[in-house]
């Protein structure tokens, strides 16, 4: 069944190399979170490397991460159960090598962090490691409590900055890879704020994107995760695995008008319980773990029970925590609560889930290696075989960091071999003038977001698939076929073309498995499903 975009075309802006500023490097990395540094810092032992970021370095998936970061520290947990744990999770679909490669590496890399200046949270002289749903031992570390991200991001930064041979280029629009016609990635033509459309010619690109989340109404993610990596990618002609297994996380704080913030897990790991509005503990009706089930069970538990006791949320309690404890410990959260006039000691937390992680993404290999010569990616707009159908709570940075690393040595290595020369392409690409009526992007991304939300989200039926699909097809034919001049319209074209790819992925597998759960297939097959969904532009 062909998956092509209606209205498809190579590029979505014109490219004329004799009128645009050129660029040179050996390694173009896109993207500043967890993957995109850590590739950066290994490709630049021996590469010149340019670190391309759509906007701050501070706006990632990364910077934002509360949870932490899962790896075997304790002296009771085992390489064994972690990888146990991660297939588990991963409902069949886990590449057990890889499962296997991941979760060796974490303890070094978590340990070398430590040794780069990340501040985790210590106790007596080692690292803090606490429990979260879907682990069966502790081995989650965090750096102060429910910054963990952040305090990752910021040793990786300091890192970098450390390299004289890596050139940091913030507010930088990577519209489209470029690739020859048999196929290597040349590198990218995007758009820099105050210096128009640029090209960077580049020996290997390493593509660390990061998500989705903005898909969706109700998400964690900021508001740079529109897919663009996964879009641009897709029109290259890389191959998009796994797109209908979006994961959402349990509990975002839910206050009428105010964007969605994360509540860690961490807080029902350490024992918070959730209610409903009627003050009951539903969780032990719908597993033995409670709250400490896996997310995609977490999810579902809350929107079941929200739709029965007809209530927009469920709350979060945390009333027989010490509050001083509580705000040492979650600093993040406790000063979120008191923003809203939450007083945790006496109040409960409104929560509802959000989309959180896109488990699909870019297939690659056990390098890191993509479809496309010359081509890399990691981080979360990769799908590398380590989460199958559910991701593990915290797996993901561990993802990042394993995974830039290799990328980043591979695409150095590649340079070395001499398998790439960088030189001057001239390219010229035009784009007929659509003569078809505008419509506003940002009513088309609203309405986008509020239809995946209904349609494609924790739950979902094939008739509702295929209404989004359809109502997807028609915003495409007056969008897609439009040239932008502003990143707002980039993002919509990448957000069409990656929703369609995800709701056709949807409505393909008949059955439920991991964080994909239809309503009208319930149950697992195995006989029938027990693999992965492929999709590129040359079906």
């Amino acid at each position: 069944m062909p998956s092509k975009q209606p209205e498809y075309r190579r590029y979505l802006v014109p490219i004329d190399t004799s009128s645009t500023q050129q660029l040179f490097c050996d390694c173009l990395v896109i993207g500043a979170g967890i993957a995109g540094l850590r590739a950066a810092i290994e490709a630049a032992e021996t590469n010149n490397v340019m670190l391309v970021t759509k906007a701050a370095l501070a706006d990632s998936n990364t910077w934002n991460a509360q949870g932490g970061i899962a790896s075997v520290l304790g002296e009771e947990d085992s390489i064994e159960e972690h990888v146990a744990d991660t297939l588990q999770t991963g409902c069949g679909l886990c590449d057990e090598d890889t499962v296997r490669r991941v979760v060796s590496n974490g303890p070094e890399l978590v340990r070398q962090l430590l040794d780069w200046g990340a501040d985790f949270d210590m106790i007596n002289g080692r690292i803090d490691i606490t429990r979260e749903g879907g682990h069966s031992k502790a081995r989650i570390a965090h750096a102060h409590g429910d910054s963990t991200g952040r305090g990752i991001a910021e040793a990786l930064v300091r890192k970098v900055r450390e390299k004289h041979n890596i050139n940091i280029i913030e507010r930088f629009f990577a519209i489209e890879l470029i690739t020859s016609k048999d196929k290597q990635c040349l590198g990218i033509i995007g758009y820099r704020a105050g210096s128009g459309f640029q090209i960077v010619w580049a020996a290997n690109t390493i593509l660390a994107t990061g998500g989705a989340g903005r898909l969706y109404r109700e998400t964690t993610n900021p508001a740079v995760a529109t897919a663009d990596g996964l879009g641009m990618a897709y029109r290259a002609g890389a191959v998009l695995r796994d797109m209908e297994f979006m994961q959402f996380h349990p509990t975002t704080l839910y206050v009428a008008g105010a964007s969605r913030a994360l509540i860690t897990e961490t807080l029902r790991g350490e024992g918070a319980y959730l209610l409903d509005n009627k003050g009951r503990r539903f969780m032990p009706e719908y597993h033995e773990a409670a709250e400490l089930a896996p997310r995609d069970i977490v999810s579902r538990a809350i929107l079941d029970r929200m739709l029965s006791t007809k209530s927009t949320h469920v709350y979060l309690d945390v009333r027989h925590f010490d509050k001083n404890h509580f705000a040492k410990r979650f600093p993040l959260i406790s000063e979120l609560c008191e923003s809203f006039d939450i007083d945790v000691s006496v109040d409960l937390i409104p929560v509802r889930p959000s989309a959180h992680y896109m488990i699909g993404g870019v297939k690659t290999d056990f390098e890191a290696r993509t479809n496309i010569a010359n081509l890399y990616a990691c981080g979360e707009v990769a799908s590398t075989g380590l989460h199958g159908a559910n991701r593990l709570g915290s797996n993901s940075l561990l993802e990042g960091l394993v995974f830039g690393r290799i990328a980043g040595r591979q695409a150095a290595q590649n340079r070395r071999d001499g398998a790439n020369g960088m030189a001057y392409h001239h390219m010229k690409y035009q784009i007929p003038v659509s003569d078809r009526s505008h419509l506003d992007t940002d009513d088309v991304r609203n309405s986008l977001r509020a239809l995946m939300w209904r349609n494609v989200g924790i739950t979902r039926k094939g008739r509702h698939l295929e209404e989004a699909e359809d109502i997807i097809r028609f915003w495409q034919r007056y969008v897609m076929d439009k040239v932008f001049d502003c990143s707002r319209g980039w993002e919509c074209q990448n957000m069409l073309t990656v929703a369609s790819l995800m709701t056709r992925a949807a409505r393909i597998r008949t059955e439920s498995r991991g964080v994909h759960y239809r309503q009208d297939y319930p149950k697992r097959n195995d006989a029938k499903f027990a693999h992965h969904f492929e999709q590129s532009d040359t079906e």
